[in-house]
């Protein structure tokens, strides 16, 4: 499901960060190589550092020390605004500007890097199409919206400016099972067919395998594992892995029992 690249589109190289001086280090020499066009799912328990390392690599914060590199270049070298103008990032709860329409939503990005007003609005349209959201809901406010609605306009905007690399953080954690999963098949289509990298924090270990092409493994601040999503369900290194990764296999086995299937 992915493609080759001559070098990763992300490279984290011996990563470390504390939120202070003096303070504790929330990331501990973690290194990962995320190939272009690749789905990669950052997972493992609360507090472990998925979302401070998903943060680094668009530099919304700094490592302590260590070096992230986007397509090879060192992000600390690289104006950190127009970073985020490439980068699109989809926030945990959707964080929509509630006082701004959808149509405005979107328009964020393109209209800070100066696109004219005629390809603002066409790009709108486009995206709303591929959202599988009525343009009606163009000129309606965020709270008028439904979950799923807020969720699809909030990664219509993290498209908008057509960036190659997309960060998610628990991009669809606020919304029914039903609606997630719907989502999650819908995004997953979309990061193939517009050729994306995505990187997505997600705690529901069954949400990472069906969605990701890899997965690494967070705990207490380390890179436990990273490999394919196929090798980890099969061939995990570490017993914290193989317990995580037996979840989905148990609960499948559990359903179909309950079914009649097995």
């Amino acid at each position: 499901m992915t493609g080759n690249s001559a070098k990763p589109a992300i490279e984290i190289d011996e990563v470390w960060k504390a939120y202070s001086p003096d303070g504790a280090f929330v990331l501990r020499d973690v290194s990962l190589a995320i190939e272009a066009r690749s789905f990669v799912a950052l997972t493992g328990i609360s507090g472990s550092g998925k979302t401070t390392l998903l943060k680094l690599i668009n530099r919304l914060i700094e490592p302590s020390r260590g070096t992230v590199r986007v397509d090879g270049a060192d992000v600390a070298a690289t104006n950190p605004v127009l970073l985020r103008r490439r980068i699109g990032y989809v926030f945990q709860g959707v964080g929509l500007f509630p006082h701004l329409t959808v149509a405005e939503n979107i328009a964020i990005t393109p209209a800070l890097l100066k696109w004219d007003k005629a390809a603002i609005a066409a790009r709108v349209d486009e995206l709303l199409d591929l959202m599988q959201l009525p343009r009606v809901l163009k000129a309606r406010l965020p709270a008028t919206l439904s979950g799923g609605q807020a969720q699809r306009v909030g990664l219509a905007r993290a498209l908008a400016a057509r960036p190659g690399i997309v960060l998610m953080d628990e991009p669809f954690g606020a919304v029914d099972p039903i609606t997630r999963d719907t989502l999650g098949r819908d995004y997953r289509a979309l990061h193939d067919g517009l050729g994306l990298t995505t990187i997505m924090v997600s705690h529901d270990i069954v949400e990472a395998v069906l969605l990701a092409d890899r997965i690494a493994v967070m705990d207490t601040g380390e890179l436990v594992e990273y490999g394919a999503t196929t090798d980890l369900l099969a061939r995990p290194r570490h017993e914290s892995v193989r317990r995580l990764m037996q979840m989905p296999l148990d609960q499948a086995e559990r359903v179909g029992r309950l079914a009649g299937l097995s």
